[in-house]
Order: structure tokens, then sequence, then C-alpha cells
């Protein structure tokens, strides 16, 4: 059989009826791989990824039931559930009524205007026999002046009214205003591995505010930050901050708590008890092993709830019931839901009956019966949104960059909190992943139940847009991994290898839109992480609305050749590594290779694989010597310096240096395709030796120097990186080492 063959067998191939069901639900039959070859899809996929979006595909017969039902979905609304449109472009609404019937279409501005009498439009379209009733359908045009933001789109007809939400966006997100100013640079790192002498053992959200501010003082415009969302209140906490329970609310294991207000009035007694959990994370705080996350909430819990209980001053208690009334609902279905795991343990198949969704819990009284839990754990979230607050003011204090900048991962854990809460918006048995590619050849499968794309609309996409809002509370940018998710994601039915999977296509026009409306009004950049297997237009269609991608120095190719620093996208966030690749001397060595090697992930010989890479390492490398960056000679400290220089010389918006290439540790942080097999996300941050370096080390006024010298410093190792700071002219270049 030719290599480039279907590989589906004809027994396994899908009746005409199964593809155009398929279809209708964007749910592809054939797909082209990372060799560009082109799949066809397993008939046994297609049944099961139908299925999980509450389909009956059991027979023929079924099938075209399914199919009518499709068909017939928009009929059977007068108006769809949203309507997501653009300023300045016009936007065509389709109406369904009894045929004949008359209909007005008004819009009921966000801030209480009206806009009245919108214009049918002159098209045709046959009516349908729906439910046995003739329903027609009319066209109505959305004007394009209409300011943005959510608004309601209200139809009257002599049937009754109904109404949608109208969500005008912007056509292309604005920049915030010092990336308007020019381009910038700022870290990438993993927050849990920055600890500080002041830590419980993990880094926190204070050691967070002293980073950002630090780097700022080096002219740094930014810090990346890992996804900081919620995972399990109960053991084990799941290490994967790209697996949480949640990704709406933080993880209080990052709280400081020392840094909560009613600390400094705790009587003795209970200031000592404190002080006393404290100093026993805190002596782990130089211990380069595994970070026990289990050992530090447990005492971080215990603290939290001494001070929980004494009470806050009226002042106090008024602007925590503000913060929930922001939040809610989702807020107190997250602390409901956190309050039963804290009862009932995970998972949540094993609760009773009474408590199996939010709605349950409440009629049950379940949810009463633990108030002050509940409450415990909304007070939770809103020291974790002041301390936010605290580190972005004092991220943005310099007035060099947007700050912060949060990283929102893919989905959630199979048994947590958004999966209780959302209901049938998240599609069961399946789970998100990607297929095989260059560096995971048998696909990853990640665990996630994805959008059930009609079910997110039909709800409005309220679960995504309250999602976003949250985040960028006290945010100046957001990162979202596999930003491809938003178009497309990868659908693997549980119990089958990544590699039988199949893409389900999603409203990529109102999630990027949504995502652009709730920015702006934050002042927000975002960043797509837009790497692995990308369809041609997408990248496109991200730059016209004024979302950056990314660009690694590794994968940025041009066909077969690495594509010069000079042709990298303008738009994008560049930089030498990611976190699911070592640091960048660990990758140099191969350790990588070695890794995947060690733990069985390779589909091709090792030596193989290390010819390969070393391959691909000296073409760019070649190139850093073309540029007289880089010389025979050079080590290990000397390559990294060149690589960033040479990063330097790209005309890209956003510079990112990895905080642990900047100090010279060497372990993976991330080794994807595994799970338990490799200490994923528990690593603290390390120097060359190996010995950790804590952020007291980076930030002592005596270890850091600012000056406007012509270079772009990232410092690791203590070495100042020749090249040019991005977005200064030639008297405002900085030096800036953190010397370790």
């Amino acid at each position: 059989m030719p290599s480039d063959a279907p590989r589906t067998a004809p027994r396994d191939r899908p009746d005409p009826q199964l593809l155009e069901l398929a279809a209708a639900c964007g749910v592809a039959t054939r797909f082209t791989d990372w060799r560009g070859r082109e799949s066809a899809v397993h008939r046994s996929t297609i049944e099961a990824v139908l299925t999980a979006m509450g389909l009956d595909v059991s027979g023929p017969a079924a099938v075209d039931d399914a199919l009518r039902e499709v068909r017939l979905r928009p009929w059977r609304r007068t108006l769809p559930p949203i309507v997501v449109t653009r300023e300045g472009r016009t936007h065509h609404v389709p109406v369904h009524v009894p045929h004949g019937d008359p209909a007005e279409l008004v819009v009921e501005l966000e801030d209480g205007g009206g806009w009245a009498g919108l214009r049918q439009v002159d098209r045709w379209v046959d009516p349908v026999h729906v439910d046995g009733r003739l329903t027609g359908r009319a066209t109505f045009e959305v004007p394009d002046d209409l300011p943005l933001g959510w608004h309601v789109l209200r139809v009257h007809t002599p049937s009754g009214d109904s109404a949608c939400p109208l969500v005008v966006t912007p056509d292309a997100l604005e920049l915030p205003p010092a990336l308007q100013r020019g381009r910038s640079w700022g870290y990438q790192a993993q927050l849990y591995s920055v600890r500080s002498a002041r830590s419980w053992g993990v880094g926190d959200l204070a050691d967070l505010a002293e980073l950002s501010s630090a780097a700022a003082e080096q002219g740094a415009g930014w810090v990346l930050v890992n996804p900081l969302a919620a995972a399990s209140p109960v053991p084990p906490m799941e290490p994967s901050p790209y697996l949480p329970t949640t990704r709406r609310f933080v993880n209080p294991l990052y709280l400081r708590v020392e840094d909560v207000r009613e600390v400094a009035y705790l009587p003795p007694a209970d200031r000592a008890a404190v002080e006393e959990l404290a100093a026993g994370c805190r002596a782990t705080n130089t211990d380069p092993g595994e970070i026990d996350r289990d050992a530090v909430w447990a005492a971080k819990r215990r603290a939290l709830e001494v001070v929980f209980r004494h009470g806050r001053t009226p002042a106090r208690e008024a602007a925590f019931r503000r913060y929930v009334a922001d939040e809610d609902p989702g807020l107190s279905d997250f602390a409901t839901w956190c309050a039963l795991a804290e009862r009932h343990g995970l998972p949540v198949s094993a609760w009773p009956r009474e408590v199996a969704t939010p709605e349950a819990a409440a009629a049950s009284g379940a949810a009463a019966e633990l108030a002050e839990r509940v409450d415990f754990h909304r007070w939770l979230q809103w020291q974790c949104d002041e301390q936010l607050r605290t580190a972005q003011d004092m991220a943005t204090a310099a007035g060099t960059g947007p700050g912060i900048v949060h990283d929102l991962a893919v989905g959630v854990h199979p048994d947590g909190a958004d999966v209780w809460s959302l209901g049938d918006a998240l599609a069961h048995g399946v789970t998100v992943g990607a297929p095989p590619d260059a560096f995971n050849q048998q696909g990853q499968d990640w665990s996630q139940p994805p959008w059930r794309p009609d079910r997110l609309a039909e709800q409005a996409y309220a679960p995504f847009r309250d999602m976003v809002r949250t985040i960028l509370r006290h945010a100046g940018g957001l990162r979202v991994d596999h930003v491809l998710g938003l178009f497309r994601l990868w659908w693997i039915p549980q119990g089958s290898p990544a590699s039988e999977g199949t893409y389900v296509r999603l409203d990529h026009e109102a999630l990027i839109g949504i995502l652009a409306l709730e920015a702006q009004r934050a002042g927000a950049v975002v960043v797509g992480e837009d790497l692995g297997t990308v369809e041609p237009w997408v990248r496109d269609y991200l730059a016209e609305r004024g979302v950056l991608g990314s660009a690694v120095l590794w994968f940025e190719y041009d066909g077969a050749s690495p594509r010069p620093p000079e042709d990298y996208r303008e738009l994008a966030l560049a930089s030498v590594t990611v976190h699911d690749l070592p640091p960048t001397a660990g990758y140099l060595a191969q350790e990588h290779v070695a890794l995947r090697d060690r733990l069985g992930l390779l589909t091709q010989p090792v030596e193989e694989e290390r010819r390969r890479d070393r391959a691909e390492q000296d073409r760019i490398l070649g190139l850093v010597r073309e540029r007289g960056l880089l010389r025979e000679d050079a080590g290990e400290q000397g390559t990294v310096e060149a690589l960033h220089r040479y990063l330097a010389l790209a005309p890209s918006l956003m510079i990112g240096v990895s905080l642990v290439d900047a100090v010279g540790d060497r372990r993976t942080q991330n080794q994807p395709g595994t799970s338990l097999e490799y200490p994923n996300w528990k690593m603290p941050l390390t120097g060359p030796d190996g010995r950790v370096v804590l952020l007291d080390d980076l930030v002592r006024a005596n270890e850091l120097r600012v000056s406007p010298l012509d270079t772009f410093d990232s410092s690791p190792y203590g070495v100042t990186l020749a090249g040019r700071v991005p977005g200064f002219s030639a008297d405002e270049h900085v030096e800036a080492r953190l010397q370790v």
C-alpha cells in the first residue's frame, strides 16, 4: 500500500449519511498529518465523537434521525442562541417565525440605550415544516456602527418576543499602550519553582510580585507565568498547572499567608501557630528535590483557617461580599465543589446522588449544610484576587510593559470542579489531545474533556467569557496555550490511543471575538501558542484579529531551512525555548532525546533521533556563527548567550527569556506524553551546579544593574547577552545582570 494511502480499511469506512452528519457537526472525517499525508478517520472514532455530542448513531436509521434533528435545530429557535459580530461590519441574523408572520428586531444596548428598527434584507429562503408547522426565515441586518459590548437582540412577533445576546467585538484587538510604544522583553517563569527565603516551599504570589518588580527595574516589560488555576483542595494535588480543576479560579496554594491583611491582627498564640507552620515549610526552600505541594497546602490551609475564623472588619466584609457578587454564581459553584470534595473525597463519581450536580446539592440542602466551608473557599479566592492585584500593580509601577501575563490551559481535570458545575457544556466519553508530531510521535492525550461546541453556543459562551474575564481582572496579558483549540480540537475516544482521534471544529469567530473583547476591556495583550500542526490560514486570521502568535527558535522553519530571525513575525512572542523542552543548556546536550528514549516515547531508533536532532541544532547554530555571534570554541554558556543574541534580531513584538536559561538551569520541567513516569512540574529553580537559586539571590540590589547600554540582557549565568532591547531607542538600551 502506498505510504500516503488512507489508513481506513474498507470495512471501517463510514457511510455517506454518517459522513454528512459528521460534517454538519464539525467533525473531521479526514485530516492532514504532521508529515503532510492525508489520513482518513476510523468509523468507530467518528461514531464515538458524535455520541459524545449527544447524538444516537447506533444504526443507519438513528443516523438519519440525528441528521434530520441537527438540520432542524436552528429552525426550532426564533433567534440564534447568540450573535457575535465585529465592530465596523454589518451582520445578517436569521429569524424563524410561523411562515408569513411579521417580525421586528431591536437592539438593547449594554449601557441602557436602544437601537430600533433593524433593516430586513431581501433574502428568500424556502419555509420548512417543523413539528407540524410551516416555519419561515426572515433575515435582518445588524448595522456596522454599534458600540463594542454585550448587548441584547430582541424580536417582536405576533407569537411573542424572543431575545438573545448580541456581542460586538473588536475587529482587531488593540495593543496595550506599553506595546504600542514599541517592542518589549520579559521573563517566562514557572511560579511554583521560583522560591524565596520567605516562601512556604512553593513560589507564591508575593514571589511573583517581587520577580515582576525586579524584572521591571531591569527594563523588562512583563513576566509570563504558568497557569495559576486551582487544583483539588484534597490530596493528592495535581502537579500539572495545565490540568486544573477549573481554569477560572486560582490555586490558593499560591497565597502568601503573611500578606493576608487580617494576619496582622491575630492574637499572639495564633500568630505563633502560623509562624510555626511557615517555618516547617521554609526549611525546604533550599532543597533541590521535588516540590511537595500536598505538604505545603496542608500547612497553608491550617494557617488560613486560623485567619478566616477571626473574621473581618465591616468594611473588609463588605469588600469580600462585593467580590462574591461580582464572581457569582460561578464562584459559589466552585466553592461548593471544594467543600464537597473535602467531605466526600474524590472522584466525584463516588459522591452521593444528592450532590451529583450543583442543582442537586442546592435542592438537597447539602450546600447550605456546608455553608461555612463554602464561605472559606470563596474567601480564599478573594485573597488570591487581592494578592494578584498587588502583584500586577508592582509589575506595572515602572511603566515599561503590560506586567503579568497569565497562561490559559487547554482544558480541565476530568474529575474537577468545572466538569461538575458546567454539566454538558463539556463532552463526556472523549478527551482532548494532539495527533502524532515530530516531538511526540505517539500523539498526546491530555485527559481533558473538551467543550461541546453546540452546548457552548447554546449557553451564549458564558462559561468561556466568565473564565477569561476573571483571569484578566488583574493582568496585562493572556497567553492561550494551544490556541488552535479555539478553532479545532483533537478529540480522542476514551480507551483509544491518541493517534486514533479526529478534529472537531468550534466557532472560532465567536471565541476569538469574545476573547478580544474581554482583553480590550482589560487593556491586555493576547498571545496564542500556535505551535505544532497549524492550518495555514489560522496564523493569518490571528494576526488579523490582533492576537500575537508564538515563535520558538528551534521550531521556526521555512520549508527545510531554519527561518532567519529577521523573518520572524512581528505580531509574535519569540523565545529560544518553551516549558515542554529542557532549558537551553539541556536541549543542546540532547537531554530531551535521552529522556524520551528512557521513557519509551520514541518511535525511531535513538541514534537516528540523535542524528536528526543534532543536524537540526547544527543548522541553527551555523546561522548564528554566520552572524558572528558564536565562536567555534564557545562552550555551553557562550552558546546559550549567542542564541539569545540571535533571537534579539527578530522584529517580534515580545521577546521572551526563560528564567531557567537566565540562571543556567538544566532540568526539564515537563516531558509531554508522561504522567507518573517523570516528575513533571515539580522541579525548583536551580543553577548550573544543581543547587537551588532563590529569588533573593536574583533581586538583591547590589546584584542588579540597570544602565543605558546598547545590549539586550537576559543574563543567563550572570553574563550579559549582547543584543538590542526590543522597542528602545539607541540611548535607551539596557543592561540588566542577574548574577547567581
